[in-house]
């Protein structure tokens, strides 16, 4: 206050008995807001002794298709059989989920956004089996979701190409009565290919698009690149 009020920095040091850089550091002081509390990092002595050999093998996984890396509960069952770990689960997940948080993000790498404006629409292929005739099938499903509304529709193709995806979206706009105004897609792999690091669509999914007058966008379009580079290090 007294600063504030124009009082010299000398007088204030001598009238309260402070040195004068004291005085100065107090006075450009922005912001003098305690810092809070950092607690210290607690041991834990079962998962230490094990830190080494998890932290190789999510560090292994990072070359691996997603659906086939460990989970935390992958990885606290192989502790218990094969390194006769006593500690709890909790620990392991605890220790997995900060070594994941402490990586750094990949260029190029996208997120959903949290908020989605109305007419929004994610598009995206799973695997699923069934049994067909008598026959068992590896089948593909082509999930579409409008966030905004939490709506979702499901469609079953025999595979992922953009021919079947064109004609699974198709059902379901006609189920739904309308079409959205922007569709977005997990990565490129079904609407067309990278090109110099730029998504290239192909000519049927373009033709689509432009039928019903939607617009595109690709949430992680160098994700199909990666794993494919990630399998011809494995083969060789």
């Amino acid at each position: 206050m007294m600063d504030a009020r124009g009082v010299p920095r000398a007088e204030i040091a001598r009238e309260l008995g402070l040195s004068r850089n004291t005085v100065a550091k107090y006075a450009d002081m922005e912001d003098m807001s305690p810092e809070p509390p950092v607690p210290a990092p607690r041991p834990h002595p079962a998962v230490d002794a094990h830190a080494a050999w998890i932290r190789g093998v999510l560090e292994a996984d990072l070359g691996a298709p997603r659906k086939q890396r460990h989970t935390a509960r992958r990885i606290f069952d192989r502790l218990v059989a094969e390194r006769g770990y006593t500690g709890s689960y909790s620990s392991v997940r605890r220790f997995v989920a900060a070594w994941r948080a402490s990586l750094p993000v990949p260029a190029g790498d996208g997120y959903l956004e949290l908020g989605w404006a109305p007419g929004t629409a994610q598009a995206d292929f799973g695997s699923f089996r069934a049994e067909v005739a008598g026959r068992m099938l590896d089948l593909k499903l082509l999930a579409v979701a409008l966030p905004h509304s939490n709506a979702r529709f499901c469609v079953a193709e025999m595979c992922q190409r953009a021919e079947c995806m064109c004609g699974g979206l198709s059902d379901v706009f006609a189920r739904i009565g309308r079409a959205p105004h922007t569709l977005v897609l997990d990565n490129a792999t079904e609407a067309g290919r990278m090109v110099r690091g730029e998504v290239a669509e192909s000519a049927l999914f373009s033709l689509f698009r432009s039928h019903y007058r939607i617009e595109s966008r690709y949430c992680n379009p160098t994700r199909a690149t990666r794993r494919a580079r990630s399998r011809m290090r494995s083969a060789s």
